[in-house]
């Protein structure tokens, strides 16, 4: 306790006397302002998740906010109290509903303030910690943009249980709690009954939406806003409820908002370039049927086809051209079933009508001077390509949300490669052209004898009882408690399906007996219609399928998607997504509830949700771990997985193999079909494909990659093979850009003098030049660096050469680079794809980025020692010359491992790890003494498992406390004496990824 009041004193000396003392930063005051990653949002589920109780007095809060934080008040399991109130009407009957539902499952008690009449503006957030105690008090309500994107002032701060501080603020909520009410079903209806949605009085130049293309929430988020810059005057009476703010009449000319007004712009332009075809990339539910039919009113064509693959969108797509284009509804005609309305200016038909060829005989090539193919990934199809055989318009424009295929055809190729405008999922959701959407991924059920749903279960299992029952917990627990459900569940088969909604007939939720039906592809399209047309009305709480619902349908009421079902593909997984995320009046998010059983693909389920391309297992492992730091992903939607379901994914992820030929290969067709070229590495790179260094080291080096997927039929010569592979494996990853700054400007210049070598590295802008670093580069190019293994594999031939006085390019590189244009333009392709990586993933600089993943080869190249050592660096090494100390933890340690090296290590918190010295040392051991006199520079290096690789995670420096001599048993049982210490970070690690490691050590 001496220790921990210490170091907390320090703490605040720092914050609130004198910033330039030593501190250990864990207690000092902050301010957050949601600027970057600094959200209240973080900082909530940072607190909550190191607090033993909580205590919220919040003045307005909404559903979605909720749903933020849901998960971590599930997981965490701590109890506290909420206490908010029914002020001025903002919290909407479903928050309050949310918040009951949310105190059933937890032991979390709601409290309404019953003084609110007379104002209650509270924003207080407080922790109860172990020793000491947190608040965050500022200008923050619970409500999704206070959380992440308002600018705001949120003071976080901790204090003793004695302080004085801590005594006002207890005082302060029993006087709270004095004057409130606990939250029931009986108060939430009371309050119904006489709620009224308040909507701000606009603002000068602002647009204001139909009420009834207004959700609650975002009335209330407004609201708040309003409040905030007293643009709003609440009126009145005691007892009275709000009144209604008037509307500005509205316009009924649709008109494009800022994406749509880029994309018309661009489409034009390539227009006027003399272009006749165009494909777009847009993202489910951005409105691409708005766009398309906003550039036919831009380009004002005679006659215009809109060619769909299912009648049941026809209607729709009329419906919106009406809107934009203002026209006669005579003017538009539908060519499908028994309508041939072939002579309307606006035609609008099936693929499958189309392409019969008594109709495309009937209708002239030249009938329409604008063509539109609505879903074009499908135009490979034979029907498809008469039509597009058939017509010759002036201008054609497809329009998709998947591109990409696996099937070998190249739908750009059909559009010229011509594609004006792309926006992608993560960014239609920063752009909030989407509805935001929570995701949980929960465990699915696990009978009494331990077994877990796998992909060959069979139907007994999938539709038993106690599935059923867990089904059902989940989606009360994780289901919108204040609004009628619009759902979809996905299944594995379709059995499952009808017997799943048989079960669910059966049962209650909420206290409503459930209504479901489900569709598969047996059923008709009159059938399945009138089924969705029963869940938009309301008559219907669920739909259950399999895949009939993966595209082409809109149903944009779906406020809950649950996927009962292993992932079969990313794309799939994307779409089913897709279905729910269109906007629709009186929607504010859709919920996914996702069950995650022990399935071999569910590394896919990160892949899908964070759009990552990579096929990288560390960069996909890492946006699991910050999308849990940050708590949300793009825009407001947020992402949560329980810990079960997290440790299945990770597990499966470290069991795939992502990077194999046929995947690589596939990525480089699509890459091809898009830029009409074999794509280099840096394409790769720029359009956040797969990551090129996964593409360059799979077979040694690009080159060979491309000769053994067929796209290059002439291989390297050795000498050039070395270069290459040197290159792609040492330099590419940029981890250290000083060797390829090096050497792009000796291919320039075939020479350097050596005492020019700082001022070039000056010239560089580089965050940090040492002459050690120099030094190392130079070993890195001449192969000085390397064991003798690696020298023999890379030709023994090195990039450079030197003397005294001057560092010159090798003579043969010199002569291949000149002589050979495409071994050349490889070399050059390195080096550039590296130095971008250098920028992007790290710092420009020459140490480590805490936070990134370093293999022990790595460590010896950015502590510029004299050669690689990886080889006998195992827990740790001394390195006299550059008084450098890098430690190693691996969490699960092999089987093969001996027990004389199986340390006792692992986290004692997020600042401090338990660490062991190699056996047969003690605390009069020279090394040891080194250590604990903290005369070397300690580098923290963590890893989980070593089925993840050879890399580490980098915690940053460290230094050595606590020193403990005892003894461990070797593996003939005979003790051994070892020595335990305490490393101390010198900052803490993040949450999500202590997290990470601590879930690894408290199932060891």
């Amino acid at each position: 306790m001496k220790d921990f009041e210490t170091g907390f004193v320090e703490d605040l000396r720092f914050g609130f006397v004198q910033s330039d003392i030593p501190s250990a930063r864990a207690a000092n005051p902050s301010l957050i302002t949601n600027e970057d990653n600094d959200t209240m949002l973080r900082a909530i589920r940072e607190e909550l998740k190191k607090s033993k109780r909580f205590t919220f007095s919040v003045a307005f809060i909404s559903p979605d906010a909720i749903a933020m934080l849901k998960q971590v008040f599930l997981e965490s399991k701590i109890p506290g109290t909420i206490i908010t109130s029914d002020y001025l009407g903002f919290n909407s009957p479903g928050a309050f509903r949310e918040l009951a539902n949310l105190s059933r499952h937890t032991e979390i008690e709601v409290r309404v303030f019953r003084k609110a009449r007379s104002g209650f503006h509270a924003k207080g957030y407080l922790f109860q910690g172990a020793e000491s105690e947190t608040a965050i008090i500022g200008s923050s309500n619970l409500t999704p943009s206070a959380l992440l994107h308002n600018k705001e002032w949120n003071l976080r701060f901790s204090a003793m249980p004695q302080g004085d501080i801590v005594q006002q603020i207890k005082s302060a909520v029993e006087h709270q709690i004095e004057h409130s009410v606990p939250l029931t079903d009986q108060w939430i209806t009371s309050y119904e009954a006489t709620y009224v949605p308040r909507i701000p009085a606009p603002t000068p130049g602002s647009s204001v939406l139909p009420p009834e293309a207004v959700s609650v929430s975002r009335i209330n988020e407004a609201f708040e806003a309003a409040l905030a810059s007293n643009d709003l005057v609440p009126s009145f009476a005691s007892g009275s409820t709000p009144q209604d703010t008037p509307l500005e009449p509205l316009t009924r000319t649709i008109v494009p908002n800022q994406m749509q007004e880029e994309a018309l712009y661009e489409i034009q332009k390539l227009r006027e370039a003399g272009e006749r075809k165009a494909i777009v990339v847009s993202a489910t539910g951005t409105g691409k049927t708005i766009l398309s039919a906003l550039d036919v009113r831009q380009a004002s064509p005679k006659r215009m086809l809109f060619v769909v693959h299912r009648e049941q969108i026809l209607d729709r797509a009329i419906y919106e051209f009406q809107r934009v284009l203002e026209e006669p509804k005579s003017r538009f005609g539908k060519l499908s079933g028994g309508s041939r309305d072939t002579d309307a200016r606006y035609v609008f038909a099936t693929v499958q009508s189309l392409s019969r060829p008594d109709i495309l005989a009937s209708l002239a090539p030249d009938s329409f001077d604008y063509v539109l193919i609505d879903e074009v990934h499908r135009a490979a199809a034979s029907t498809y390509q008469r039509i597009l055989d058939h017509f010759q318009p002036r201008f054609l424009l497809g329009l998709t949300a998947t591109p990409e295929r696996t099937d070998s055809v190249n739908i750009f190729e059909l559009f010229d490669y011509n594609v004006p405008y792309e926006i992608r999922l993560k960014q239609a959701l920063e752009e909030e052209m989407l509805a935001p959407f929570h995701y949980y991924g929960v465990t699915d059920y696990v009978d009494e004898s331990g077994l877990v749903i796998e992909d060959e279960a069979t139907l007994n299992r999938l539709v038993s009882s106690e599935r059923v029952d867990h089904l059902l917990s989940a989606i009360e627990k994780y289901g919108q408690a204040g609004t009628e459900v619009r759902g979809l569940i996905f299944c594995s088969r379709r059995e499952e399906a009808h017997e799943l909604s048989r079960l669910l007939n059966s049962r209650f939720l909420r206290g409503k007996r459930l209504r479901t039906r489900a569709l598969t592809g047996d059923d008709s399209v009159y059938d399945r219609e009138q089924v969705v047309n029963q869940l938009e009305e309301g008559a219907l709480d669920y739909i259950l399928t399999v895949d009939v619902f993966n595209e082409g349908v809109d149903i944009p009421s779906i406020n809950q998607v649950v996927m009962l079902r292993y992932t079969k593909s990313s794309v799939i997984f994307t779409q089913q997504l897709g279905r729910g995320l269109r906007k629709t009046a009186g929607k504010d998010y859709l919920v996914v509830i996702d069950f995650i059983g022990n399935y071999k693909n569910n590394y896919l389920v990160p892949i899908a949700l964070f759009g990552d391309r990579s096929l990288n297992k560390d960069s996909i492992r890492r946006n699991m771990i910050d999308a849990e730091e940050a708590g949300h992903i793009a825009g407001v939607s947020s992402i949560s997985f329980d810990r079960i379901s997290k440790e299945r994914i990770f597990a499966a992820l470290s069991r795939s193999t992502l990077d194999n030929v046929r995947s690589l290969k596939l990525e480089i067709s699509n890459l091809q079909f898009r830029l009409n070229r074999v794509p280099t590495l840096f394409d790769f790179a720029r359009f956040d494909s797969v990551d090129p260094v996964v593409m360059a080291t799979a077979k040694g080096n690009y080159w060979n990659l491309l000769v053994d997927a067929k796209f290059f039929d002439h291989p390297l010569t050795p000498r050039e093979g070395s270069i290459l592979t040197l290159l792609s494996q040492e330099l590419l990853n940029g981890k250290r850009p000083h060797e390829l700054v090096l050497l792009r400007h000796l291919l320039a210049e075939q020479s350097l003098q050596r005492h020019e070598l700082p001022r070039f590295f000056a010239g560089q802008q580089l965050k940090g030049t040492s002459t050690m670093t120099i030094e190392s580069a130079i070993r890195m190019l001449n192969l000085d660096f390397y064991t003798q293994a690696e020298k023999q594999k890379y030709g023994n031939s090195p990039l450079i050469v030197e003397d005294e006085a001057r560092i010159s390019l090798e003579q043969e590189f010199t002569e291949l680079y000149a002589s050979h244009a495409e071994f050349r333009a490889h070399v050059d392709d390195v080096i550039e794809t590296g130095l971008y990586l250098a920028r992007h993933r790290y710092t420009w600089s020459e140490g480590f980025v805490v936070g990134q993943r370093y293999s022990r080869k790595d460590v010896c190249r950015l502590l510029n020692w004299v050669s690689n050592q990886q080889n006998i660096v195992n827990g740790y090494k001394l390195d006299m010359a550059t008084m450098t100390c890098p430690i190693f933890i691996t969490y699960h340690k092999g089987d093969e491992i001996s027990s004389s090296v199986l340390y006792d290590e692992g986290f004692i918190d997020a600042r401090s790890i338990r660490w062991s010295s190699k056996p047969s040392r003690t605390l009069k051991s020279p090394e040891i003494q080194k250590l604990v006199g903290n005369s070397y520079e300690l580098h923290v290096f963590v890893k989980k498992d070593d089925i993840e690789g050879t890399d580490f995670y980098y915690l940053g420096r460290g230094t050595v406390h606590n020193p403990e001599e005892t003894t461990q048993r070797n593996k003939e049982g005979k003790p051994v004496p070892i020595v335990e210490m305490e490393v101390q970070l010198v900052s803490p690690v993040e949450t999500a990824l202590y997290d990470y490691f601590h879930s690894a050590q408290s199932v060891r």
